[in-house]
């Protein structure tokens, strides 16, 4: 699910880049720097976007070396899985107990075998999962699923999920451009 959270977070600069006026470009800067090194929160889930910068505060000189932390404020939008969300992933490897999909930012979502019971495993080069209606899930299909776990792995500041596809409107995904036979 997507958010709009309004965050604050401590800038420091270092005292080297002090030697001149500092632009609320470059703070925004070392702002967003910040965040893609952070990633993610557990409360919050994945940074994608500052979407308004609300207050810079007055920089304040943290020790005798110079630097400086500006204390900002800000909107930024942030995408969490919750249990219980329809979502669409593309896979990214197959093995007989199941399939790994990537959605978004979420790099580890897992669809097992047990969860889309109306698959059957066929193993080759190209493993796939296919159903009796003649779906294929395989590597690259686009797949919509329903989120069954959400967890949080403080190590890597990722989720991960555990999936299924055993609802209706649940399965791989036809888009427009596909190479399927139109009839």
């Amino acid at each position: 699910m997507f958010f709009e959270v309004e965050l604050q977070r401590d800038v420091k600069i270092n005292a080297t880049n002090l030697d001149k006026p500092v632009s609320r470009r470059f703070i925004l800067a070392c702002l967003l720097d910040n965040l893609f090194k952070e990633k993610a929160s557990e409360d919050h889930g994945y940074f994608l976007a500052v979407t308004r910068l609300k207050s810079i505060g007055k920089g304040n000189v943290m020790d005798e070396s110079g630097n400086t932390v500006f204390t900002v404020v800000f909107t930024c939008r942030t995408f969490k899985p919750f249990p219980g969300e329809e979502l669409q992933g593309v896979v990214r490897y197959i093995s007989q107990h199941g399939v790994l999909l990537k959605c978004g930012p979420v790099s580890n979502a897992f669809l097992s075998a047990w969860k889309m019971s109306k698959y059957q495993y066929i193993p080759g080069k190209k493993p796939a999962f296919l159903n009796n209606e003649l779906s294929k899930i395989e590597k690259g299909v686009v797949v919509c699923f329903l989120v069954l776990a959400v967890r949080w792995i403080n190590a890597s500041r990722d989720f991960e999920m555990l999936a299924s596809v055993d609802a209706d409107s649940l399965g791989p995904v036809s888009l427009p451009g596909s190479d399927e036979l139109e009839l």
